[in-house]
């Protein structure tokens, strides 16, 4: 029997867990943490317990109740007997691996629970970022990726809980397989095994297993690079016993790296598939079909207009990991004569994208290029930060070379580093430029309330930033076209499903994906709405 069995990404944007079965071989397609359920349960000072494993993901619906999937240390005593009679229970043999499209944390972020030896497939930039964030991160033990220490459970004389969280114990590195492994350089292998720097009491803790070719997976793959908002990022085709399954992952048409999607989908046309699974992130209405998307291009010629002639302190608000949004901040800082402060994780994240595209600037020799240092009361900062400060000693930037220079500096903050501007004092005047998406829920909708009153305060003018107006947040008309999608609209979503010919299409990664039936009804494409846990049989 073939069957897909979807437990995320239904009706909802990220999440995606889909498992795929033909007779005996299994494997997940992304294992992804998933923000809307979390966001029903938890906040920022309100996570699930570290120490009672995977109790709470489990009780709260974050993860599938599939015993003998996740990591041993994690299971508390009676655990599985509890849910037992969940009516998605069972109990699961051997997994070939996770296909993972792409390293955001809703595709990503709850690899973290399963059994270290299951392999994790991605392409090189994938696995690379994926290190990169955890490294430079403060991930919670439901967001540990990459690597992971295991948790032992002896309690402290006087305590009488059992699950205590130990931090002794070596970490563990996860088993990331790569094709054409022998195309990494010395010093990427280096990074991957150590960190950039020489062992440290961090770093030196865990090993890497080798990384290895797809030859290790039971399936046939074919790995399709596709464009999106984050580098890396892949569509995965699966040989089964029911013919080709297409699996698109995040992907867009109208990015800086169009010719991969392009690609693509003419490469899986090619294979005349049984199923193809494809997001549909941007399906809201009836007119998601009519409405394109900004293009990077345009993003550059928006921003630039808007920054060209401020006479202060320039702030680029964009989403983290959105390399090409960086450089396009990086081109205008050189157009308008500044440069660009980035934040120390950008560092390291360019440093080590690096280390397998030619394409990115090296910090040391660009003279554009400054690390922004933030006023902190840490006595020991972690080591890859201590390490970016030394190594880039000559391109810190405090807050008073800034608050000293503003007409000089493209300055690249997001809400959550408007702290900082006390110590800046920006002058009235100074531009805070918005290229990022409008918020999606609540509690994004206080913080951009929040933001809207620093802005306020400091007398700093926004520009392209969401305002709330009769219940609904905008984005002004005259300052649209500072974001660019990192998902497909809706006829290029069609564009995909129709140039691909699939016999089966599956909607996923979307909160409408009924939206697809109307424009494909004489398509000759079947469409079947997953739902959450039931098994779709392809036999």
């Amino acid at each position: 029997m073939v069957a897909l069995t979807f437990y995320g990404g239904i009706n909802e944007i990220g999440g995606n867990k889909v498992l795929l079965e033909d007779g005996d071989r299994s494997l997940f397609l992304d294992f992804g943490y998933s923000f809307k359920r979390n966001k029903q349960f938890y906040e920022e000072y309100l996570r699930p317990r570290g120490g009672a494993g995977l109790l709470d993901p489990l009780e709260m619906g974050l993860i599938p109740p599939l015993e003998g999937l996740y990591r041993d240390d994690l299971a508390t005593p009676g655990l599985w007997q509890r849910f037992s009679n969940n009516p998605f229970h069972r109990k699961m043999g051997n997994i070939d691996g996770v296909l993972l499209s792409h390293a955001h944390l809703d595709h990503s972020g709850y690899i973290s629970f399963l059994k270290e030896d299951i392999p994790i497939y991605s392409t090189a930039v994938t696995a690379f970022i994926t290190k990169a964030n955890q490294d430079s991160g403060r991930a919670g033990f439901d967001q540990q990726v990459c690597y992971f220490r295991p948790v032992s459970y002896g309690c402290p004389s006087g305590w009488q809980q059992m699950a205590c969280l130990s931090d002794r114990g070596n970490k563990r590195q996860r088993q990331f397989c790569i094709e054409h492994r022998e195309n990494l350089s010395p010093q990427a292998i280096r990074f991957w095994e150590e960190g950039f720097r020489e062992r440290t009491a961090r770093q030196g803790e865990f090993t890497c297993s080798p990384l290895a070719g797809h030859s290790s997976c039971s399936f046939q793959l074919r790995c399709f690079p596709v464009d999106h908002s984050i580098p890396g990022a892949c569509a995965w085709g699966i040989k089964t016993g029911a013919g080709w399954i297409i699996y698109s992952g995040d992907l867009r048409l109208h990015g800086k790296r169009s010719h991969l999607t392009e690609e693509f989908i003419k490469q899986a046309a090619k294979l005349k598939p049984r199923v193809l699974i494809l997001e549909g992130t941007n399906l809201h209405d009836n007119d998601s079909f009519s409405r394109g998307n900004t293009s990077e291009q345009e993003v550059y010629e928006s921003a630039l207009e808007a920054i060209t002639g401020s006479d202060g302190l320039v702030i680029a608000d964009f989403s983290p990991r959105d390399i090409d949004r960086l450089l396009i901040f990086l081109q205008i800082a050189r157009d308008t004569g500044r440069k660009l402060a980035i934040q120390p994780k950008d560092a390291y994240l360019l440093k080590t994208i690096g280390l397998l595209e030619p394409r990115i600037p090296d910090i040391a020799g660009d003279d554009d290029i400054v690390i922004y240092q933030k006023t902190t009361a840490s006595k020991s900062p972690d080591h890859w930060q201590r390490n970016i400060y030394e190594e880039y000693q000559d391109k810190t930037v405090l807050a008073d070379d800034i608050g000293s220079a503003q007409d000089k500096f493209i300055l690249c903050f997001s809400f959550f580093d408007v702290n900082e501007l006390p110590s800046i004092r920006p002058a009235p005047g100074s531009l805070y430029v918005y290229s990022s998406s409008e918020p999606h829920d609540e509690e994004q909708e206080i913080d951009f309330r929040r933001l809207h009153k620093w802005i306020e305060h400091f007398n700093l003018k926004g520009f392209g930033l969401p305002v709330e107006k009769d219940g609904k947040w905008l984005i002004p008309e005259a300052e649209k076209g500072l974001h660019a999608s990192g998902h497909a609209c809706g006829r290029d979503l069609l564009k995909v499903a129709q140039d691909i010919k699939p016999e089966i299409l599956m909607p996923v990664h979307s909160e409408r994906p009924d939206l697809y039936t109307g424009p494909l009804k004489s398509s000759n494409i079947d469409i079947i709405l997953p739902e959450v846990g039931k098994a779709v049989d392809l036999s």
